[in-house]
């Protein structure tokens, strides 16, 4: 088939290198975001997407808006059969919709209908999910309510963070689209309606979101900072200055008022609701990663201080 691929950041570009692979299929043109500052610089660079597409010498589209009158014309001449969406980031008018013979098909980072929208990774591991995927459905003008063409199961580690899973289902995830476009370019795949039961929505977790609140339970808090690494990152404050956190280690048994700090040599330890946690890495505002145990020999907590 004939294939324009929508996708920006790198989670899509398993996706993207299985197409461009693919004995069966032509990408023909990928769709991505605008070209945006990143970096220490604000330099301008373009989508992890775009930079692949543009080293295989494939065309490169980067419309403000999808329902942009001068990209629908270009996507309409380039006749796709079947427009592939990966972590595309934008909403895609009916007008889009309607081009390719075949709809457009996303790969989304649960088992529909859980985690509809922007962070299904994130709420996984929020949330305690055991067990999670990704799902190949056609896209509709509802949120992710399109009807599914196939499904991948991946188990959450209990170390796991949205980066690491991700990365797991990005891979596993290009193959389930891959096959997922064969089965429909043969005509021997149909999209089946997903149920009307079990609707869950994660929506975007911004910084606020990710402030720690060191009086929810230790469970609570070592969810919360592995659902934020790596991005936005948990965080909190001590002595008034923003520090983002890394993942985190119960430890039965040992107790400290909510937020209180502990220090040996070896460990820096917070108290929560419950027991204690370990941190291991920490990264205070305008400098580097650096372990716990450096860190806190550096401010040499004293007395009772707190996390806020």
């Amino acid at each position: 088939m004939r294939l324009v691929f929508a996708g920006t950041p790198e989670t899509a570009l398993p996706s993207l290198r299985t197409l461009i692979d693919s004995p069966r299929h032509e990408v023909v043109a990928v769709v991505t975001r605008p070209d945006a500052q990143s970096g220490r610089g604000r330099k301008v660079h373009p989508s992890p997407v775009a930079a692949l597409a543009e080293e295989a010498g494939i065309e490169v589209l980067r419309p403000l808006k999808a329902g942009d009158p001068v990209f629908l014309d270009r996507l309409r001449t380039l006749e796709p059969d079947c427009c592939p969406v990966v972590a595309y980031g934008a909403l895609l008018p009916q007008s889009a919709l309607d081009v390719p013979r075949h709809g457009w098909i996303n790969l989304h980072f649960s088992i529909l209908p859980a985690w509809r929208g922007a962070a299904p990774v994130q709420h996984a591991i929020l949330h305690g999910d055991e067990i999670t995927g990704a799902t190949t459905f056609q896209i509709v003008k509802e949120l992710d309510a399109g009807p599914v063409y196939g499904v991948v199961t991946e188990e959450i580690r209990t170390t796991d963070t949205s980066g690491t899973l991700l990365e797991r289902l990005s891979v596993s995830g290009a193959g389930l689209l891959a096959a997922t476009l064969d089965g429909v370019e043969d005509g021997a795949l149909e999209a089946r309606p997903q149920p009307a039961d079990g609707v869950t929505i994660a929506s975007k977790i911004n910084v606020d979101d990710a402030r720690v609140d060191w009086a929810k339970p230790a469970m609570h808090v070592d969810r919360l900072i592995r659902a934020c690494a790596p991005n936005p990152g948990a965080w909190s404050e001590f002595r008034g200055h923003r520090i983002k956190l890394g993942p985190v280690v119960p430890v039965p048994g040992e107790r400290l008022a909510p937020g209180e700090v502990a220090v040996t040599k070896t460990t820096v330890l917070v108290g929560t609701a419950t027991e204690a946690v370990r941190l291991g890495e920490v990264q205070p505002q305008g400098k580097r990663l650096m372990g716990a145990v450096e860190w806190a020999r550096g401010v040499r907590p004293e007395g009772k201080e707190t996390f806020e």
